[in-house]
């Protein structure tokens, strides 16, 4: 496949000024309007819905990794009082209309097995629902579970990737074989060859890295109502889901239901990360039987159902080779990628490695001597699919703990290193190896900003103190450098990798006859603060209090446009659709003003919510009386029709390329394992920032799940396939106290490609921290002899390995008393 894309930054330029030419609201710290009622327990989320006459549904769980279902018996938990249905997967095999879909069919030959809510012949994962239950309450639900006699076939567990590359055991019979797919990154005109650059540079290192399993954790599980319309066929669908819009797609021809009869709302949202940017087995059963019994169903998770069916996220094997001359410039690049699907292919399960395809050069000038490929096989564990960063955070971990590999070869500062092969300022747009055009980027800057922070040459005097023979508390400093493609779309880009999806988003601006604003945008925030923000960009536009604009989201009848929430994509292309809405309200209400005060659409100036005529400041007309006028339509002119409405669909000519640099400082006790985060910096260039304060939220929160993965959460499985980490009480989400603080700095580099010279920030924390803390861990361990240490670093993990360290160079002198 050749992605060359003449991607574009034709857009009017936009700088800091294009943010500070509104009205002051832009760039403000104001706090979120979605907090007061999620602080005081006022938010309504999908599970308080108060549902008369709902059955609740309960799903029977496969207790087997890899197991043929010989029998499933219901009939016990039909005999329970209060228990209404219960159905086995062959029960249900002809209510389908099609398979669960996977949106992303990464290559024509790509082996997708067919995937239906409930297993019929085979269990594929421990957690794969085989049988369910229609209950008058969820206790009667979850306990009739007990009665339903499934009788299996066990199998041997897949959960190794190198193993499910045999076939030595299948787990789809249909397909016969565990590999999906092989997907190479051609790229045309090449000027150099990987081969060549790795025979012949000076400098070569080859490393392998483990992209462990994360489990997303949101702090809502999911949940599910389904709500069928007494008379008719309408079907409305509540979802603690980030996208609406395309779960009613998808489940419309899942299950052949008329796109129009179906309605997906999502109350407020407890956080996704990723997980729920899917189409999810228990949102198609409570439909599909809602239908058939024409009686509301609803669904709840349960956090151990959490761990085991909704996806995980990550779990790749990386081989990546670096090759540089003798100053340390790169000269080649050659990626490997082993990606673990899980036990079949949820809604975007084969692209999300993609994603990363395209990011493991860095922020670095790479030659065109790339060599990518990757293939990804069937495990009998959890599906995998998107978690905050989607594939750019596996490719920077790879890319930038290489580099400080790199820099440990050369025996030169691993920021030095980075700053011989940044991409230099003046070379933007810059279009890269891969042909995709970075629209802009200042990375010494960035580095610079860090630095002077965290008072680098300082601390690696201090180090250089601090580390010596005996010590049993080292220093290490990590460095993490990046770039997050984001923003996703463009379309036309999309399609040329196969996603089934456009990169496009709607947005509604209304000026209301009481001049208040409505602003309905396709974008579902799930804690993003999307309702602040967006009320900011309208508010600057029209010269209004923020709290006069309302914006409208997440219910499918209400914004009936709309592509979600993911991908860091919200604001630059959903927010940037709202402000192109609100520039095509103010040229509507120009025309209205101009024929009210009888002058010139061009003689007229626009400021502060009012109307005037330059070089007459007596003649004015405020937007709230245009706004009047335009309802009444008593006086408008003949080519204007009433009111002030507005509605605009935004396809960005380019994706958003935010970049930054993160610095962290880790303190390891040798004798315990133990590392403490004794400094975090992390800055980050988003842009241009509608509202600092999310943006440091957004940062701050990203960090947190970046150095989670570091230093402690793994998806943990035994030889035959069971999850050890089903609870908070085995997987080890980061507490308040294991959270150091953490500073944020400041570089700003406006998108040219939009208006609002945005960028995106939401997973760029996370992008950044796994390979700064890792890069730390090892930079503390490198004078004992540990090059490097698989995620997560636990306590344990560092302490075997400083002892594997110490063992192996005492090797060479026992063997020489021996003698």
């Amino acid at each position: 496949m050749t992605i060359i894309d003449n991607l574009t930054t034709d857009n009017e330029s936009a700088s800091d000024e294009s943010i500070a030419a509104g009205n002051g609201v832009l760039g403000q710290r104001i706090l979120r309007k979605e907090d007061p009622a999620l602080l005081t327990g006022e938010a309504i989320f999908t599970n308080d819905m108060k549902v008369p006459g709902a059955l609740h549904l309960a799903v029977l769980r496969s207790p087997y990794a890899h197991a043929r279902i010989v029998s499933v018996d219901v009939s016990g938990a039909l005999a329970i009082d209060g228990v209404l249905h219960a159905y086995s997967g062959a029960d249900l095999a002809d209510q389908w209309a099609a398979p669960m879909p996977c949106a992303w069919p990464v290559t024509d030959d790509m082996k997708n097995p067919a995937h239906f809510p409930l297993a019929a012949t085979k269990a594929a994962y421990v957690g794969d629902g085989v049988a369910c239950v229609l209950a008058t309450s969820d206790a009667i639900a979850r306990d009739a579970l007990e009665a339903i006699g499934v009788e299996y076939e066990p199998l041997p567990a897949v959960i190794d990737l190198e193993q499910a590359l045999t076939d030595d055991v299948v787990i789809h019979d249909d397909i016969g074989t565990n590999v999906s797919y092989t997907w190479p990154l051609v790229i045309e005109e090449t000027e150099g060859d990987c081969q060549k650059a790795m025979d012949t540079s000076a400098h070569v290192v080859k490393e392998r890295y483990i992209q462990q399993r994360l489990i997303p954790m949101a702090m809502e599980p999911r949940a599910v109502v389904a709500i069928p319309q007494p008379y008719g066929g309408d079907m409305t669908l509540y979802s603690s889901t980030q996208v609406p819009h395309i779960l009613k797609v998808m489940t419309a021809l899942t299950l052949g239901i008329p796109e129009q009869q179906m309605r997906v709302v999502c109350p407020a949202v407890g956080g996704g990360f990723g997980s729920k940017l899917n189409v999810y087995a228990e949102e198609l059963l409570c439909v599909q039987l809602a239908r058939t019994l024409k009686v509301p169903v609803r669904w709840n998770e349960e956090r151990g159902e959490n761990a085991q069916a909704t996806i995980h996220g990550r779990a790749q094997i990386q081989d990546i080779e670096l090759a540089a001359d003798e100053n340390g410039k790169i000269t080649g690049l050659r990626v490997r990628l082993l990606g673990d699907m899980g036990a079949y292919l949820q809604l975007v399960t084969p692209g999300v490695p993609l994603l990363g395809a395209f990011l493991y050069g860095g922020v670095y000038e790479i030659p065109k001597a790339f060599d990518f490929s990757c293939t990804s096989v069937f495990t009998t564990m959890t599906p995998t699919d998107a978690y905050r960063g989607a594939g750019r955070p596996e490719a920077t971990y790879a890319i930038e703990h290489a580099m400080d590999a790199l820099a440990h070869k050369m025996g030169i500062d691993p920021l030095e290193l980075r700053r011989r092969n940044f991409i230099p300022k003046e070379s933007f747009p810059y279009e890269a190896y891969t042909g995709l055009v970075y629209d802009s980027g200042d990375h010494d800057k960035a580095a610079t900003v860090a630095e002077k922070m965290v008072d680098y040459a300082a601390l690696r005097e201090r180090q250089k103190t601090q580390n010596v023979a005996g010590a049993t508390k080292r220093l290490g400093i990590g460095v993490s450098t990046y770039f997050e493609m984001c923003g996703l779309a463009p379309s036309r880009v999309l399609a040329s990798l196969n996603y089934s999806a456009g990169g496009w988003e709607s947005a509604t601006v209304r000026v209301l006859p009481t001049s208040k604003i409505q602003v309905v945008t396709g974008t579902a925030p799930h804690g993003q603060g999307h309702e602040t923000a967006w009320s900011m960009i309208a508010a600057d536009k029209f010269g209004v209090d923020p709290a006069d604009v309302d914006v409208l989201h997440s219910d499918t009848a209400i914004a009936p446009l709309g592509l979600d929430t993911y991908g860091s994509r919200s604001l630059p292309v959903g927010g940037v659709a709202i402000s192109m809405a609100c520039d095509k309200v103010i040229d509507k209400a120009r025309k209205i003003a101009a024929h009210q005060m009888e002058a010139n659409e061009d003689d007229l100036e626009f400021a502060g919510g009012m109307f005037s005529v330059k070089g007459s400041p007596d003649k004015e007309m405020p937007l709230a009386a245009v706004a009047f006028e335009a309802f009444t339509a008593h006086d408008l002119p003949d080519d204007v029709e009433p009111n002030l409405e507005v509605q605009v669909t935004y396809d960005p000519p380019n994706f958003s390329w935010p970049f930054g640099t993160h610095i962290c400082v880790v303190e390891i006790d040798t004798e315990t394992g133990e590392t403490e985060v004794l400094q975090y910096v992390a800055v980050d260039d988003c842009g241009n920032k509608v509202n600092p304060l999310i943006v440091d939220g957004q940062v701050h929160g990203g960090v947190i799940q970046g150095l989670a993965q570091a230093l402690f959460e793994e998806a943990a499985y035994d030889s035959d396939g069971n999850l050890q980490t089903s609870g908070l009480a085995e997987y080890l989400v980061p507490a308040a106290s294991d959270v150091p603080s953490i500073t944020t700095g400041e570089s700003i580099t406006p998108s040219p490609t939009n208006s609002l010279g945005v960028k995106g920030v939401g997973e760029a924390g996370t992008i950044g921290a796994a390979p700064c803390v890792m890069n730390a861990v090892v930079d503390a361990l490198s004078g004992l002899g540990v090059h490097d240490i698989d995620m997560p670093a636990s306590p344990l993990k560092v302490w075997n390995a400083i002892q594997e360290a110490q063992q192996a160079q005492a090797a060479p002198n026992n063997s020489q008393e021996n003698q």
